[in-house]
C-alpha cells in the first residue's frame, strides 16, 4: 500500500517555480543561472557554437530569442529574455508541447525585433508560426474609442481561442509572468494592468480550469490595486496560522488513519492555504468578519476512484459534524470549467469549521491545470493538440464567438464578455438532462435564450419542476426547466425588466427592431432618399455594386441593408460614403431632382440671409417638413398670402401638387464661423422599451449635445414600448444626425424618426 501523505498548510506550488530569481541575480551569468535543466543541455552547444538538432525545436527558440533579444532590457534593469524564458518555464510546467513551449519563448519577437512572421514560420514550422502570430496579434488593435479597443480586443482573442485553445495560454503565461514582475513599473501603471489582469484575465483563467494561474493572478493584483486590504489579509492569516495548523494536523491525522483502515491506496490528505483574495472576497460578499468564514482552512483529500471519493464524504461526516447547506456536489454536476470535486464543511477538534475537498488524481490535476491537463496528463508532449472550440465544455467560448456577430455596439459586446467570463452560479436542467449554468437571478426567459434564440423569441410561458410558475421567477440550483412554446407567441418589453443575461436582453432588442420590418424598411429608403435622391435611386438598389456594399456592411441582401438604416443599426452616412469610394458610380449621386426648375443664379455668400436666393424677401420655414440647414430644399410662392415664400425639404408630399411656376430652386447658405448660431424646431418621436430613467437618460444626450427641448409627451402602456415625443431646437442636419445617432445606440432604443405633431 502506498504511504499517504499528511501535509498541514502545504505551500502552494508555483507554475515555473524552478527558475530561482534571487540565484539568478546573484550570478555573473543572469542568463546562465535561469536557464533550467531540461535546457540546459541545448543552450550549453548553443553557446559553444555547435549546430541544434532540426527536431530540437525548444532549445532553437531559445537560442534564436536570446540573440534577437540581446542588448535589450525590462524595466527592473534585467536582460529581457529573463521574460521569455520564465513563459517558457510556466507552459513547460502546464504540459504544453514543444510548439507551445517554442511560441513562449518567441511570443515577443515579432512585435520587438524586424523578424515576420514568414521567417518564424521558415526556422520553426507552421504550427509555431500561428502561436506566435495568434499572440502578437492580441496586442496590435488601436482605436480612438477606449470601449471600441477593448471590445475588439476581446473579439480577436475570443476567435483565436476558437481557433487554437493554446494562443490564451501563451498569452495568460505571459501576463502572469509580467505580474510577478510587476513592482518595477510606476504605480499608475501597476494600478491600471492590476485592473485589467483581475477583471479579464482572471476570469478567463479560472474559465479554462486553469486554478493556480488565476489565484496567483487575484492576489498579486489585489496587493496593487487594495494594498491596506492586503495587509490586513495577510496578517489576519498569519496571526491565527498556528491555530489552524493545530486543527489540520488533527484532522489529517483522524482520516488517515480510518482511510487506512478501510484499505484504500494511494490517496493523499493535505491543508491547503485559502488564498487572500478568495477569503477577501468572501467576506465582502456574504459581509462576514474573517473568522465567520468556514473555508479559510481547508483539508484536501486526493484518492483513485469516484467510489472512493463518496466513501471518504462518509467517513468525513462519520467523525466531524457537517454544517447545514454546506454540501455541494460537483462531481455529479461539474463545473463550467470542467472543475470536478466534492466539498462539505465540518466541525473541526477545536470547535472551528473546516472545509474538505475530496476528488480523484485526475480531477486534482484538472483542477490546477484546466484545460492543460487534456495534454499534460492524457497525451504526451509532441503529440499533444488543443480541444477542439466545439468541446461541449467549452460552449460558453462558442457563444462568444457567435454572439460577437450579432452584438455591434462594443459596451454591449464587452458586457456579454464579462458577464460569461465570471461564475456561474446557478446549474439548472433541461427536461431531458442537460446541464445548463447561468448567473444568480436568471429566469425561464434566460434559460429559452440560452437554448437557441427561437424558443425565448416564441416563449410562452414555463415549468418548473412541473408547476408553472411566472416567468419573472429566479432559478435556483437543481430546478428542471420546461419552456412552453406557441408560433405566435412574442417576447414582450417587461421582459427586459427582469432577464438577468446581456445575451437575452441583446434578443429581445433585436426582436423588436426586426419584427417592424416594413417600417424601418420605409424609413431606411426615405433616409436613401434624402440623401441620393429618387431618380436612379432605383437602379442602384437593383446593381451588383449594391449588393457587395450589403455583403461588405455583413449583410446577406440589400434589403436587409435598408432595414438596417432604418432602425439604426448602421448609418446612412457610412453607407452612401461607402458607395463613393467608387468614383464610377458617381451618375447615381447627382440626379437631376426637380428636373422643370432651373438652377438659382449665384449668390454673394458674405449674405447674412440663412437661405440664398431670399435676401430681403419675407420667408417661413413649413411645419409639415420642417427642412433643416444640410438638407436639400425647394421654395413655394405662397399666392396671396404675407408669409411669402414658404421653405421646404425636396422630398416633402406637399410638393407634389405645387405648379412648377410657383416653384423656387434655394439652397442655404453656408454659415461662417462667427456668424450667429440660428435653430430650428423639429418634432422628433422615439420608440423605446419603457423603464424607469429612460427620459433622463435621452434628454440627457440633448443636453450633452446644448439641444433645447421645447416640449416632452410620453405614453405608455403594459407590455408594450413607450412613445416619446419631443419637440427640439435642431441647428442643422449633422447635429440632428449626430444627436439621434446617439439615441439609437442606447441599449432601450427600438426606434427615432421625426414625425408631424398633431
Amino acid at each position: 500500500m502506498t504511504p499517504m501523505t499528511l501535509l498541514a498548510e502545504a505551500p502552494v506550488d508555483r507554475l515555473g517555480q524552478s527558475l530561482d530569481y534571487e540565484k539568478a541575480r546573484e550570478c555573473d551569468s543572469v542568463v546562465d543561472a535561469w536557464i533550467p535543466d531540461w535546457l540546459r543541455s541545448g543552450w550549453e552547444k548553443s553557446q559553444r557554437g555547435e549546430c541544434l538538432d532540426d527536431e530540437d525545436v525548444v532549445c532553437r527558440a531559445l537560442d534564436f530569442a536570446y540573440r534577437l533579444h540581446d542588448g535589450q532590457c525590462r524595466a527592473s534593469g534585467e536582460p529581457y529574455i529573463l521574460h521569455p524564458i520564465a513563459v517558457a518555464a510556466i507552459l513547460k510546467d502546464l504540459g504544453g508541447s514543444n510548439a507551445m513551449i517554442a511560441a513562449g519563448f518567441l511570443h515577443d519577437v515579432v512585435e520587438d525585433t524586424e523578424v515576420s512572421c514568414d521567417q518564424i514560420e521558415e526556422k520553426f514550422g507552421k504550427e509555431v508560426r500561428q502561436l506566435v502570430e495568434g499572440v502578437t496579434k492580441l496586442s496590435k488593435l488601436s482605436f480612438e474609442s477606449k470601449t471600441e479597443s477593448q471590445a475588439e480586443n476581446f473579439r480577436r482573442m475570443f476567435l483565436a481561442m476558437a481557433q487554437d485553445i493554446r494562443v490564451i495560454i501563451v498569452k495568460l503565461a505571459d501576463r502572469l509572468h509580467n505580474m510577478r514582475t510587476l513592482e518595477h513599473l510606476r504605480p499608475e501603471k501597476q494600478i491600471l494592468i492590476s485592473r485589467e489582469t483581475r477583471e479579464i484575465f482572471a476570469p478567463l483563467a479560472n474559465r479554462l480550469g486553469l486554478g493556480q494561474i488565476k489565484w496567483e493572478l487575484e492576489d498579486i493584483a489585489f496587493k496593487y490595486i487594495e494594498p491596506e486590504q492586503y495587509q490586513m489579509m495577510e496578517s489576519l492569516v498569519t496571526e491565527t496560522r498556528e491555530s489552524r495548523q493545530e486543527q489540520l494536523v488533527e484532522v489529517t491525522r483522524v482520516l488517515g488513519d480510518r482511510l487506512e483502515a478501510m484499505e484504500i491506496e494511494d490517496f493523499e490528505i493535505s491543508g491547503r492555504p485559502k488564498h487572500l483574495y478568495g477569503i477577501f472576497r468572501k467576506m465582502e460578499r456574504q459581509k462576514k468578519q474573517y473568522n465567520e468564514i468556514y473555508d479559510i482552512q481547508a483539508v484536501r483529500v486526493i484518492v483513485n476512484t469516484k467510489e472512493e471519493c463518496y466513501r471518504v464524504l462518509a467517513v468525513v461526516h462519520d467523525h466531524f459534524c457537517p454544517i447545514p447547506g454546506r454540501f455541494k456536489d460537483y462531481i455529479g454536476l461539474p463545473k463550467p470549467n470542467r472543475y470536478q470535486s466534492l466539498h462539505t464543511a465540518v466541525i473541526g477538534p477545536k470547535g472551528q469549521p473546516v472545509e474538505v475537498q475530496i476528488r480523484t488524481w485526475e480531477m486534482h490535476h484538472i483542477a490546477d491545470y484546466g484545460i492543460a491537463a487534456h495534454w499534460k496528463y492524457k497525451e504526451s508532449n509532441s503529440n499533444s493538440k488543443p480541444l477542439k472550440g466545439d468541446d461541449q465544455k467549452f460552449t460558453w467560448l462558442r457563444q462568444l464567438v457567435e454572439w460577437q456577430r450579432e452584438l455591434k455596439d462594443p459596451q454591449e459586446y464587452l458586457d456579454s464578455v464579462k458577464e460569461d467570463l465570471f461564475d456561474s452560479e446557478v446549474y439548472v436542467f433541461s427536461p431531458k438532462g442537460d446541464v445548463y449554468c447561468l448567473p444568480r437571478g436568471s429566469t425561464p426567459v434566460d434559460f429559452a435564450y440560452r437554448v437557441h434564440t427561437e424558443v425565448g423569441n416564441h416563449c410562452s410561458g414555463a415549468l418548473v419542476n412541473n408547476v408553472m410558475v411566472p416567468l419573472q421567477r429566479p432559478l435556483k440550483h437543481g430546478d428542471i426547466v420546461t419552456i412552453l412554446t406557441q408560433n405566435n407567441a412574442h417576447p414582450s418589453t417587461d421582459w427586459i425588466n427582469f432577464v438577468a443575461t446581456n445575451s437575452a436582453k441583446s434578443r429581445i432588442r433585436q426582436w423588436f427592431k426586426r419584427s417592424r420590418r416594413d417600417e424601418n424598411l420605409a424609413l431606411g429608403r426615405s433616409a436613401l432618399e434624402r440623401e441620393l435622391g429618387k431618380n436612379g435611386l432605383e437602379a442602384l438598389l437593383k446593381s451588383d455594386q449594391m449588393q457587395k456594399l450589403a455583403e461588405r456592411c455583413n449583410y446577406h441582401n440589400v434589403e436587409d441593408l435598408i432595414a438596417g438604416i432604418g432602425y439604426g443599426e448602421t448609418s446612412v452616412n457610412a453607407v452612401v460614403n461607402k458607395l463613393r469610394e467608387n468614383n464610377h458610380n458617381e451618375r447615381y449621386f447627382n440626379p437631376q431632382k426637380f428636373e422643370s426648375r432651373h438652377e438659382p443664379a449665384a449668390h454673394n455668400s458674405s449674405s447674412k440671409s440663412p437661405i440664398l436666393g431670399l435676401e430681403g424677401m419675407v420667408y417661413s420655414i413649413a411645419g409639415c417638413c420642417a427642412p433643416l440647414p444640410g438638407e436639400p430644399i425647394t421654395g413655394i410662392v405662397a399666392l396671396g398670402s404675407s408669409r411669402g415664400i414658404t421653405i421646404h425639404r425636396n422630398d416633402c408630399a406637399n410638393l407634389a401638387n405645387i405648379p412648377n411656376d410657383r416653384l423656387l430652386h434655394v439652397a442655404w447658405n453656408q454659415r461662417k464661423e462667427n456668424d450667429q448660431v440660428l435653430t430650428y424646431p423639429i418634432d422628433i418621436r422615439v420608440e423605446t422599451i419603457d423603464r424607469v430613467g429612460v427620459l433622463r437618460d435621452i434628454l440627457t444626450r440633448l443636453s450633452d449635445n446644448k439641444i433645447n427641448v421645447r416640449r416632452a409627451n410620453v405614453q405608455t402602456k403594459k407590455g408594450k414600448a413607450a412613445i416619446i415625443d419631443l419637440s427640439i431646437d435642431i441647428s442643422d442636419r449633422s447635429q440632428f444626425d449626430r444627436v439621434c445617432s446617439q439615441i439609437n445606440k442606447m441599449c432601450d432604443t427600438l426606434s427615432v424618426c421625426r414625425f408631424v405633431a398633431e
